[in-house]
């Protein structure tokens, strides 16, 4: 590795870390904390043909392509988060027991290594099937891009895998430490936590990326080299690049630059290149004892006998993989959970399926939500989880609210301000408040106040739209709670806090979600007879109770408790 990769590579992957570090609520306005999403070309390309919309936000990967032509796979090589990670991880993979160990591959003068067993030069094709198979799958609208998006998997990786970890131990050791601040008087340090978010993937994330590093041990990057889609769409963008590799006359064919290329982009002729396969590490100009190898503008070779090779599917390989793909979105329109048209008979979506504030509608959303989990990262309650199977095959791994684990903040934007494609809307929060997710309903036959007659009014109480009124009724000695659909978001705040375990005893589905892909929620609502607005916390909770029902008021029943006795202590009216 050159002074010069290494470099970019640490400053790549240091502000790839920080953005991750900031985003979370309240994401800093001037953080562009999506900006390593929107250099994906896959993402880019994948998200334009499936949602039929060119998203602006992807600007950037258009940008990549455009330089690639001149420079090569160099994102790949001194950008790329997924690639530095692999660097970093291929050592220890490749040789056990070497860390902490200098490697020889820094040094030139180091005796050259073996090299790994290689696997067949066919294997180089899996990684163009995998993309034609995510175009095919795009022409009929159903993303897959989440499957193997470099920069979505490693985010997903760095935000539900690693951070969860890091908090945890983190925070382990601040308690170990307590004891000691307390002793020193270190008061910010005794009182210090940090908060543990917990997600419902991260086994899955931790085997398929110890797969992914463990593969190193048959060839370094054997994921660049042999399976990543985005690398080949950089590969046939970047097949004949402006500035490419070059050998002088002065090569003694010594096999060094070969032997040490971590792609395998110079075949048994040092001369040659597979231009589509470099990526322009310069590896080869530092190893080389001769300085025969250089990087300059193309120019045409003295001797055409030494033209370079190119690795590309066949034409019938390509196709089948388009096919292939076109063959399985085919297939979840087949699905029971596929949502065509949401507003007709005979469709079935889950109905806890709740989607974050300012998603587009389903079919949209699906299109343009890339799995990277940075609404999740972002999001302070850690109510956004990633789904399996609940809405089928092309949902994996999408966000959904789980209010029984933590509530949506209502003044709280974090979702839509990181979400890198626009899958969720980047709204104000006076269009965020009324961007209704669902609808709490009340399981009487659960609830304390219904079904056990036992005082209780912790949903009233912590409502932050005021959307729950506790009314007196005739077959009940204390109030019970009603929900006022029409004030109701779906926030989630009454299903986290009611005491009722272990399910809740109100829950939130997604009906009457209000998700719009253009236009003011705002407008929408109010055309729907919505009333949403934040109440003050010192004004949360339901007027003076009165002694109605639904239809009719009732006189005191023989024996009830009064007003003042009808509230559980600690809580006014």
């Amino acid at each position: 590795m050159t002074s010069l990769q290494r470099i970019a590579q640490t400053l790549s992957l240091a502000a790839f870390l920080i953005l991750l570090g900031l985003a979370l609520f309240p994401v800093p306005d001037w953080a562009p904390v999506d900006a390593f999403l929107r250099l994906d070309p896959l993402v880019l390309v994948g998200t334009t043909l499936a949602d039929r919309a060119w998203v602006a936000a992807l600007a950037p990967a258009a940008l990549i392509l455009v330089l690639t032509m001149v420079l090569g796979r160099f994102f790949c090589g001194y950008l790329c988060p997924m690639g530095t990670t692999l660097d970093i991880t291929d050592g220890p993979a490749r040789f056990p027991g070497s860390a902490g160990k200098r490697s020889t591959q820094d040094d030139p003068a180091a005796p050259l290594l073996p090299p790994p067993s290689q696997p067949s030069s066919g294997l180089r094709r899996v990684k163009y099937l995998v993309l034609f198979f995510i175009m095919g799958a795009a022409v009929l609208e159903v993303s897959a891009v989440f499957f193997a998006s470099p920069l979505s998997l490693i985010t997903r990786f760095y935000t539900l895998l690693i951070h969860p970890a890091a908090a945890l131990l983190g925070d382990a050791a601040l308690h170990a430490l307590r004891p000691l601040a307390q002793h020193l008087d270190w008061t910010w340090a005794a009182y210090a936590e940090l908060h543990q978010p917990r997600f419902t993937s991260q086994w899955f994330l931790l085997l398929f990326f110890l797969a992914v590093f463990s593969l190193a041990r048959w060839s370094p990057r054997f994921w660049c080299r042999y399976l990543c889609p985005s690398g080949a769409l950089l590969a046939l963008v970047g097949r004949r690049p402006l500035i490419r590799r070059n050998v002088s006359e002065a090569c003694t064919d010594c096999g060094a630059c070969q032997r040490r290329c971590p792609m395998a982009a110079i075949p048994a002729d040092p001369l040659r290149t597979i231009h589509e396969e470099c990526i322009t590490c310069q590896e080869c100009v530092r190893i080389c004892p001769v300085q025969a190898v250089t990087f300059q503008p193309y120019h045409e070779p003295k001797r055409a006998v030494r033209t370079s090779p190119r690795f590309s599917p066949q034409r019938r390989e390509a196709l089948l993989a388009g096919l292939a793909g076109a063959g399985t979105a085919t297939l979840t329109y087949t699905g029971l959970l596929e949502v065509r048209d949401e507003m007709l008979p005979g469709d079935i979506s889950p109905e806890n399926l709740l989607r974050p504030p300012g998603s587009l509608p389903e079919r949209d959303f699906l299109a343009r939500c890339i799995r990277c989990g940075l609404c999740m990262r972002a999001c302070p309650t850690n109510t956004l989880q990633p789904i399996w199977f609940q809405a089928g095959v092309i949902a994996l791994f999408s966000p959904r609210l789980t209010p029984r684990r933590g509530p949506c903040e209502p003044e709280c934007t974090a979702c839509g301000r990181v979400c890198p494609t626009g899958a969720i809307r980047d709204l104000p929060l006076t269009e965020k408040t009324w961007a209704k997710v669902g609808t709490a309903m009340i399981l009487r036959h659960k609830c304390l106040a219904w079904e056990w007659n036992k005082k209780c009014l912790v949903c009233d109480e912590v409502c932050p739209y005021d959307a729950i009124d506790l009314r007196r009724v005739a077959t009940h000695s204390h109030p019970v709670p009603f929900v006022d659909g029409r004030k109701c978001s779906g926030c989630g705040f009454c299903e986290y806090h009611c005491p009722v375990r272990p399910a809740s005893a109100i829950v939130v589905d997604s009906m009457e979600a209000l998700r719009i892909g253009v236009g003011s929620h705002k407008a929408q609502g109010q055309e729907m007879g919505l009333m949403l607005h934040i109440v003050p916390p010192d004004q949360a909770g339901s007027a003076p109770l009165g002694l109605e029902t639904p239809e009719t008021a009732f006189a005191p029943l023989p024996g009830a408790v009064s007003e003042e006795d009808a509230l559980p202590p600690g809580f006014t009216p």
